[in-house]
């Protein structure tokens, strides 16, 4: 029987799944399409009807379609160094043309990868073993090799039917779908990485590039000086959108983005409170399978809606002792930093051995902005985890741990992001002198399947546990 998918998140999947469409229709019609960080104010271009998309969201997606490794080694192979962000490789890669493919032969037909597809079964639920011994594939679900093609050389192919096959053959899925920019939008709150990766998407494209810089905040409070700063930088951003779009600055549009994106991020957040409940009606993975949406569509009503009918399922799951998670929870841990999206089923498996629920994470609720003016707007973009001080980190991450009522915390040492992973040795030794509980870290990278390691994970998972086990009979005693 197929899994039931609640009503909200159909909503949300639509959403996505519409901002990708309505770009892909802007394109074609002639329509300028912009890529944005994922931190840039929404409200801004969402004032001149722009339609836009991002290049982390587009990287998560081709990491978790298993295409991420091929991208970074394309991204390596035109010169960048695979020591910088797994999503940066990714987009940089995808915007100089390269895309995963299903591969063709001579005449134009699919190479099976005979590894792939799924074992038939009998009658009885028992799996056929074929003459050699082996499980019989099903061939339904038997898929073509892939392999790295450029878009450039493809469209440059004379008109016919390999153009055609060959177009077609390219990765069916949204993220490998994605229209080319006319404009990029920057804003470094989330990384300095950031500010080279755009910059050198504008120059291949010889397209504008507009930058938002946010200093980092050395205080826990942002200074006056800094809101100043970066106000001046919006209405400089405002002046060249209207350039963009042709259109003259509406306040009224603003107003509207804004009240827009302050409900979804106001539904968001309440959204992610509903990992406090004991049992949790979710996992924090179901969180972050979500953040595709509060990323790519918060200025957009129709996300504020389908968060709130969200809400509304997860209300009724709590109501009746309902969760989505498909094992008793016995340990709550919080997940410090982004997912690897290459490798979610290795991470959620020795989870669910032990019967561990990810009831917090940091990297979700950090896009929940809330504001009542522009001094407060301003304010919040300021908030950003790699932009704000170890002071202000610590006390985020020690009352979510508080609030979702945690056993321990499992920390991602990420490859791909140097500024976050950087000062998490100090956050461990924090969390468990000042909370009492145990810490495990794990190497790995968002995008990157090559560095992450299955079997040290589930080690460190395993002395997490037992260190989560001794603390209760600890507590107990």
């Amino acid at each position: 029987m197929a899994k039931q998918v609640s009503p909200g998140v159909l909503a949300l999947r639509k959403v996505v799944e519409d901002v990708y469409a309505d770009a892909r229709i802007a394109k074609a019609e002639g329509k300028p399409v912009g890529w944005s960080s994922s931190k840039f104010p929404c409200e801004l271009y969402e004032a001149f009807g722009l339609n836009v998309v991002y290049p982390e969201n587009q990287a998560a997606g081709i990491a978790a379609n298993r295409d991420g490794e091929i991208m970074c080694q394309a991204a390596e192979d035109l010169g960048f160094d695979n020591d910088i962000c797994g999503y940066a490789r990714i987009s940089l890669a995808y915007a100089a043309g390269k895309r995963a493919s299903r591969k063709l032969d001579e005449n134009l037909e699919y190479v099976i990868d005979p590894n792939s597809g799924k074992p038939m079964k009998d009658e009885n639920g028992k799996v056929i073993i074929g003459e050699d011994g082996k499980p019989v594939k099903d061939p339904k679900t038997m898929q073509p090799y892939t392999e790295l093609v450029d878009i450039n050389e493809l469209w440059a192919l004379p008109e016919g039917e390999e153009k055609e096959k060959r177009l077609a053959a390219i990765k069916p899925y949204r993220q490998m779908q994605m229209p080319m920019p006319d404009f990029v939008l920057c804003c470094n709150n989330i990384c300095n990485c950031m500010t080279k990766w755009y910059e050198n998407i504008a120059r291949m494209h010889n397209i504008p590039l507009i930058m938002i810089d946010v200093p980092y905040n050395n205080t826990v409070e942002v200074d006056d000086t800094y809101v100043a700063y970066i106000r001046g930088q919006f209405d400089n951003a405002i002046e060249q959108l209207e350039k963009i779009s042709g259109r003259k600055f509406d306040e009224k549009k603003f107003e509207e983005a804004c009240a827009n994106a302050n409900r979804t991020a106001q539904a968001w957040l309440r959204v992610c409170d509903y990992l406090q409940y004991k049992p949790a009606p979710y996992s924090g993975f179901d969180l972050f399978n979500h953040m595709a949406d509060v990323v790519t569509a918060r200025g957009r009503v129709a996300a504020a809606e389908a968060f709130e009918l969200l809400e509304q399922d997860l209300a009724e799951q709590v109501k009746n002792g309902e969760s989505t998670t498909p094992f008793p929870e016995k340990y709550r841990v919080m997940f410090e930093g982004i997912p690897c999206w290459p490798k979610l089923p290795d991470l959620f498996k020795p989870l669910k051995a032990n019967g561990v629920n990810v009831t917090a994470v940091v990297y979700a609720p950090a896009f929940g902005f809330v504001y009542n003016n522009m001094d407060e707007m301003v304010r919040a973009y300021c908030k950003a985890p790699n932009s704000v001080c170890i002071e202000q980190g610590v006390a985020w991450r020690e009352g979510i741990c508080k609030d979702n009522k945690v056993d321990g915390v499992l920390v991602h040492y990420n490859r791909s992001c140097k500024p976050w992973s950087g000062y998490m040795a100090e956050m461990q030794r924090r969390f468990t002198a000042d909370l009492g509980i145990p810490c495990a870290g794990f190497d790995g990278d968002q995008a990157d399947p090559r560095n992450f390691n299955a079997a040290q994970y589930e080690t460190r998972v395993q002395g997490l546990v037992e260190a989560m086990e001794q603390n209760a009979m600890n507590k107990e005693g």
